[in-house]
């Protein structure tokens, strides 16, 4: 997927801009490196006055009951918290001991920390079959007031018919982690049939082979879905150095409150930060503030579960997203770093809007939507999979995201007079250059370096680094040819 950034802070939409414990659980990775390269969280917490806003009607600035935007409400109007008190885990844990077993796999494992947490809210459980049709096929949920919530991707949990026949009458069943941990109960389940087909094709609008989400978590799963209330017996943690960065929606609330933000602006992203990004994010904070917003803060929120093989892995994003805030690129009283734990479908416009709606859960009003959001080269043919500008589209119009403010790019490029990350004039289109995530990770590989101005030198080093263990590990794996 291309790196290039677009931004447009203009009326889009819902956008009016003159308005207002420890579980044990490795994190997915390819490749395991024998010492980790994270560093602590170097954010500091800072607290502003309360802000007040510009008044559309009138050009003279006027007070206005302060907002925190912590308190847009989430999906359901309660954010869901799905962990069993402490007091009551030693209880539940036996209760489930009882219970017959269903063995979750990695991915498993994500989405029943996206859900315990309440990033779903007010999603409970793995779907049932009525949750799964709705999501399916509306893309959306429909409360018992009558209210509509945004759910674009199905939450489900594949069994085969081996577990489903274990299971047998029971109605509540344990869950069990790869490591053997019981993590879990999901109660008043029920079991319906695992259509995999339709449900490929009207997540990904293909059933081409080489869709990596598809490939590593549906082809071979079980051919039935069991959804259920669940309750989980501890934090989900992976004590992997980075859990400190895994915060909760209510945590994430918590903090923005601390910081008396009056805006929050989302930024999603499952590559490293480079110059480019940065521009966009400073250029959204600085028209925020134009707009009369007295302290924006930013959301700087990679993806944390899933990804596929040939994307930089977590460990590696984070120290160079620590780097960036080390260099000063961008600044770390405005800007919070967590970690999504959703894992990655790539699937496009119909996955940008989970991207959306869960970070509505967390507490952030505004979010930044850019090229081809959540997709990928179409697997069997030389193309993107979806319209690079679908995405952007189906947030201003999709049911539930109302309340959220939709924020696309600008284009951004490198400007070979300038020697840095500029927004692209197409007065002088031949001053700029292009550079893919392809390009990127090209530069990288080969020690070549990039432009002047195209990522702070520490974030760069580190994914040099990157890239040289992995030669070194490709090297050490080659095997030995014995001359005769």
């Amino acid at each position: 997927m291309s790196l290039t950034i677009r931004l447009h802070i203009t009326p889009y939409n819902t956008l009016n801009l003159h308005t207002s414990s420890k579980t044990k659980f490795t994190s997915y990775s390819t490749r395991i490196r024998p010492k980790p390269i994270y560093h602590s969280n170097p954010l500091i917490h800072f607290v502003y006055n309360k802000p007040k806003m510009l008044d559309s009607s009138n050009p003279v600035e006027s007070s206005i009951p302060s907002i925190k935007s912590s308190l847009i409400d989430p999906d359901g109007g309660a954010l869901v918290d799905l962990v069993v008190p402490e007091n009551e885990r030693g209880a539940k844990a036996l209760e489930a001991e009882s219970m017959p077993k269903v063995r979750l796999t990695k991915i498993d494992v994500e989405w029943v920390h996206v859900i315990s947490e309440g990033w779903a809210s007010p999603l409970r459980g793995f779907m049932r079959e009525n949750e799964y049709l709705q999501s399916l096929h509306f893309n959306s949920l429909r409360m018992a007031d009558g209210t509509v919530v945004n759910m674009s991707l199905p939450i489900v949990l594949a069994i085969d018919d081996e577990t489903k026949e274990s299971i047998g009458s029971s109605k509540n069943v344990g869950l069990v982690a790869p490591d053997g941990d019981l993590i879990g109960i999901l109660r008043s389940i029920e079991i319906y049939k695992h259509n995999k087909e339709e449900r490929i094709a009207r997540t990904w609008g293909t059933t081409a082979p080489g869709l990596p989400y598809v490939e590593e978590c549906i082809t071979s799963a079980g051919n039935w879905l069991i959804g259920g209330d669940l309750e989980v017996l501890k934090p989900i943690k992976y004590n992997d150095g980075l859990d400190h960065y895994r915060l909760s929606p209510q945590q994430l609330r918590k903090e923005f409150d601390n910081r008396q933000a009056d805006a929050v602006f989302a930024f999603q992203l499952r590559n490293p930060v480079h110059n480019g990004h940065a521009l966009l994010m400073n250029d959204t904070r600085r028209r925020l503030l134009e707009m009369g917003y007295k302290n924006p803060i930013l959301l700087l929120h990679p993806l944390g579960g899933f990804t596929k093989a040939d994307d930089v892995p977590l460990d590696v994003r984070m120290e160079q997203h620590s780097k960036v805030l080390e260099d000063g690129v961008l600044d770390p009283k405005t800007t919070i770093v967590s970690i999504f734990p959703s894992p990655m479908h790539y699937a496009g416009p119909t996955e940008v809007q989970w991207h959306a709606k869960a970070r509505i859960n967390a507490g952030a009003n505004f979010y930044i939507v850019g090229r081809d959001p959540a997709g990928m080269g179409h697997p069997t043919e030389k193309r993107d999979l979806y319209d690079p500008d679908h995405g952007k589209k189906v947030l201003s119009m999709a049911p539930g995201l109302e309340k959220l403010n939709i924020l696309p790019f600008r284009v951004a490029a490198y400007d070979t007079v300038a020697k840095k990350m500029a927004f692209f004039d197409p007065s002088r289109s031949q001053d700029f250059l292009f550079i893919s995530g392809t390009k990127m990770r090209t530069y990288a590989r080969t020690g070549e370096n990039p432009p002047d101005g195209f990522m702070c030198p520490g974030g760069w080093k580190v994914l040099v680094q990157y890239y040289e263990s992995l030669q070194i590990e490709e090297e050490t794996e080659k095997p030995t040819v014995l001359s005769t």
